[in-house]
This record gives structure tokens, C-alpha cells and sequence, in this order.
């Protein structure tokens, strides 16, 4: 009566799956591509691409001219004005002028010609980040792409041990349905008919745990893909990876595209460009220069049409002992990406070498166990053929069910390991996503 309604309980369990879920076919390079461009994750880092763009806009403003327009307007209080310049008359005595009103207008431009190319390199250095930002970018991709795809096999992994547990179930029902029969005509001991029926319920507590997981899994795989969170995701197939599997994996292809390194590149010019940035402090600026003034003093002065060219010229003399510092730091700058790309440069040679190695194993381990199910559905055979002829007890029965239900999930779990592993190749040459 236990085993029926834990078996009750399985069934409501995966009914009401199929009642919510919406069930979705879906591939594992469709899941690479959502996980690249609908994620959370992955439009943030494209809203950071766009950020780096809007600076680089910023930045290029440097190259247009500076220019400026203002105008004043006050009243003064009656100051004595004594006129020193000679007006007509000499004998005559100063006028009384009121000057109890200004007006100013001045508009002004400046138009950079040189500045020892703070300019020009802070623009490099702009365009730079962008590149920068879009390789973190692609490698925040790659890396929620091998999340999906990790999530996407340990699902097929679920389903498939919850698919063989309800076979297996089948089978150890019609088991203990005839071990019943058997121990109400003697034929057996009872001790035999609680063991077969004590490996059921173990088989569908185990049911209920590969459920669980598949729901677990399913959730956390909806979630980074930003499907629907009642989605159920169905017919995974591994079988047409496998023509996938013939790429040839070297370091220096994993060197040349790893997008990561590609950063640390990047970063390396941004550092050679400040460092000319900071030399720059070294040299004069010097400008082209033009402005208009517009005054009148009531009762005093009016002036207009003063218009002025000229080139303006600025030196700090301070940068002379100051800024050796700034150029040592800019130097060592370059120093620490220098060597952060030889560490980086390890560490994808280890990466390289540890997921050559994963796969290799796995392609091993899939073909032993496509051996292990052939020797265990013959191993099977044979007991159950020596516990009909009374030469194998039920304990040798019951064991060897568990070992052919083993072999079958190791099987079916060895398949979906290759394939990981193949992409996880994939990932640390830098070819998991199309750039």
C-alpha cells in the first residue's frame, strides 16, 4: 500500500507538470542564442557597449572649438570722472557726465591647433574602450552561453534518469505483482516478495528526486533564457552534435580568439596611449583664437566693431617637476597589463589543456558504458534465467535489475558529457558564439 501512494504521488507530481507547463522544443544552439542576446546579463553588458559609445562621442567634442557669448547689464552709482585728456576748449572746466548705466557684451572663441596630442590620443583611448568593453561583452556572452548550455545538459540529464526510473518502474511493479502471486502459492518466501517490493519504493523515491530535478533545472534554464517561467523545456536530442566534433583545438587558435585576451590587448593600448597623454604635459598648447566686445557707458564711452584674432600660446612650467610622476605611473600601467597577459596566456594554455583532456575522457567513458549497458542487459538475462531455474536467489535478482538500470542511466548521462565537454573545448578557444 506504501509503494502505490508513493507511486500516487509521482504520477500527480508529473501530471500537474503537464497540466501548468508549457511544454517547448528546444536545441542547444537555440539556447546558446538566447542566453547571448535575451538574458539579463547579456543586454546589461550591451548597455555598457552603448555607455562606452556616448563617452567616445564625448571625447571627440574635445576637437571642436571652445566658444562663449555673454552680457552684462548694470547700474553704477554717480562716480566723479575727471577727464585727463583735453576736450576743446582748454580754458573750459570738466563736463558733468552722469555715467550711471553699463552695458557689455563680449563673445569669445577658441579653437585647439595644438596640444601635444592629449587630444588625438584621448580620442584613441575612447575608441579603445569601446573595443574593450565589447570584448568583456563577448566573453560575458561566452560565459552565460556555457551556463545555459551546462543547464541545458544537466535537464537532458533529469529527464532521462526520470524516463528510465518510470520504465524501470513498470518492470519492478510487474515484479512484485508476480512475486505476489508466487508467495500466496508458497512458491516463494515472503522475505523475497518485501524485497522486491522495498527496491520499488526505492525506485520511485528516486523517481520523485529525478522529478524534482527536473523542475529545479528547468526553472533556473527559463530563467537565464527570459522564457516564460511556465515553460517546460522538451525533446532534447544530443544526435545531431556529432558532427560538431571534428574541430581541431591548438593553443594559438585559443590564444588568437579567446575574447578576454582581446581585452587585455586592448587594455595594453589604452596604456601606451596615456602614457603619451602624460608626455604630452611636456609640450606648450597652443590655440587660434578670436572675440568681440560691444560696451557702452552712458554718457562716457560707446564702443563697437572690436574684433580680435590672434593665437594664443599656454606652457605649465610646473609640469617640468611635476609630471615625472605621472609618466612613471603611466609606465607602470603598461607594465601590469604586460604581465597580466602573460598570466592570462597560462592560464588559457592550463584551461586549454585540462578541457582537451575532459573530452578525451569523456568520448572513453561514453564507450565503456555503451559496453557496460550490453553487459548488463546480458547479465540480467542470465539471472533471471538461473532465478527461474531455482540456481539464483532473489537478492541476485534484484541486483542485477539495479546494475542494468545503472548502465542505462550512465549511458544516457555519458552522451550528454561528451557534448558538454565538447563545448566547454569551445569555450576556452574562444569559438563558442559567433562574434
Amino acid at each position: 500500500m506504501k509503494t502505490k501512494w508513493a507511486w500516487l504521488g509521482a504520477c500527480v507530481i508529473m501530471g500537474n507538470l503537464s497540466v501548468f507547463a508549457q511544454d517547448k522544443p528546444l536545441s542547444i544552439q537555440e539556447a546558446i542564442q538566447l542566453a547571448a542576446t535575451q538574458s539579463k546579463e547579456a543586454k546589461a553588458a550591451d548597455t555598457k557597449v552603448s555607455g562606452k559609445k556616448l563617452e567616445l562621442g564625448v571625447t571627440k567634442n574635445k576637437q571642436l572649438p571652445d566658444a562663449s557669448i555673454s552680457g552684462q547689464f548694470a547700474v553704477l552709482s554717480t562716480p566723479d570722472i575727471n577727464l585727463r585728456i583735453p576736450l576743446g576748449d582748454e580754458g573750459g572746466g570738466a563736463p558733468d557726465i552722469k555715467a550711471n548705466q553699463m552695458m557689455l557684451a563680449q563673445a569669445s572663441i577658441s579653437m585647439p591647433l595644438y596640444a601635444g596630442g592629449k587630444i588625438r590620443n584621448s580620442i584613441h583611448i575612447a575608441e579603445e574602450a569601446v573595443e574593450a568593453e565589447q570584448f568583456a561583452a563577448l566573453n560575458t556572452k561566452e560565459q552565460l552561453a556555457s551556463q545555459a548550455i551546462k543547464l541545458y545538459v544537466a535537464l537532458y540529464k533529469a529527464q532521462q534518469t526520470a524516463k528510465l526510473m518510470q520504465e524501470n518502474i513498470k518492470r519492478a511493479e510487474q515484479q512484485v505483482a508476480d512475486f505476489k502471486a508466487m508467495e500466496e502459492n508458497g512458491l516463494i518466501a515472503r522475505n523475497d516478495l518485501l524485497k522486491s517490493e522495498l527496491q520499488l519504493s526505492n525506485y520511485q523515491v528516486a523517481l520523485q528526486e529525478a522529478v524534482k530535478n527536473v523542475n529545479v533545472v528547468n526553472y533556473q534554464l527559463v530563467t537565464l533564457l527570459q522564457l516564460d517561467e511556465n515553460t517546460q523545456i522538451d525533446s532534447i536530442n544530443f544526435s545531431n552534435e556529432e558532427r560538431l566534433l571534428t574541430v581541431d583545438f591548438t593553443v594559438e587558435n585559443a590564444l588568437n580568439n579567446r575574447n578576454d585576451l582581446k581585452m587585455l590587448a586592448t587594455q595594453h593600448k589604452i596604456a601606451a596611449d596615456q602614457l603619451k597623454i602624460s608626455k604630452a604635459d611636456y609640450l606648450p598648447n597652443v590655440a587660434l583664437t578670436g572675440g568681440y566686445i560691444a560696451a557702452d557707458v552712458k554718457n562716457v564711452i560707446a564702443i563697437t566693431n572690436a574684433v580680435n584674432v590672434g593665437i594664443g600660446l599656454s606652457y605649465d612650467l610646473g609640469s617640468l617637476y611635476k609630471n615625472k610622476k605621472n609618466v612613471a605611473v603611466a609606465k607602470h600601467r603598461i607594465a601590469e597589463v604586460e604581465e597580466q597577459i602573460e598570466i592570462a596566456n597560462d592560464r588559457v594554455k592550463i584551461q586549454l589543456q585540462q578541457a582537451n583532456e575532459n573530452f578525451l575522457l569523456a568520448q572513453s567513458q561514453e564507450k565503456v558504458y555503451a559496453q557496460a549497458v550490453t553487459q548488463a542487459n546480458e547479465n540480467y538475462r542470465i539471472v533471471k534465467d538461473k532465478y527461474d531455474n531455482g540456481v539464483a536467489d532473489t537478492d541476485d535478482l534484484l541486483e542485477a535489475d539495479v546494475q542494468q538500470l545503472q548502465s542505462q542511466i550512465n549511458e544516457a548521462v555519458s552522451k550528454a558529457n561528451v557534448i558538454e565537454k565538447y563545448y566547454d573545448l569551445l569555450l576556452v578557444n574562444g569559438q563558442l558564439i559567433s562574434k
